[in-house]
């Protein structure tokens, strides 16, 4: 069991790094989000980039705030902070992409948007 003791040390020592690293990468996940919206050419690939991301990075930060919490209520919190993400964020994104194309706004496809995207870029 002396080893089982050695690990839990060395888990002990690394959290807070892993915890870190895990909340950079989720606000860098976020960020390529954001990054994402301002560059796709129309609607529904900008609704697309926004709820991959915030989903992914939001998942991957809570796992990194969870590595940095010093209780376990704190880690209920951040679960059902989660839960809540997870469940209304990809919802919300459907439920306004279906809004946008049922009041007749059409997805950009194929020549379409390889010619909006030139118009846009000099």
């Amino acid at each position: 069991m002396a080893w089982l003791d050695t690990l839990l040390q060395a888990f002990d020592m690394t959290r807070p790094y892993l915890g870190g690293g895990l909340c950079l990468v989720g606000a860098l996940l976020v960020l390529t989000g954001t990054v994402g919206i301002l560059r796709f050419p129309d609607f529904f690939t900008r609704m697309h980039a926004a709820s991959i991301t915030d989903t992914a990075g939001a998942t991957v930060f809570l796992v990194g705030m969870a590595l940095l919490s010093p209780h376990w209520l704190v880690l209920v919190k951040l679960f059902v902070i989660w839960l809540l993400l997870f469940i209304t964020g990809p919802t919300a994104s459907h439920i306004v992409a279906n809004a946008a194309y049922t009041a007749g706004l059409q997805p950009l496809i194929g020549r379409q948007a390889r010619e909006e995207t030139d118009e846009v870029q000099p």
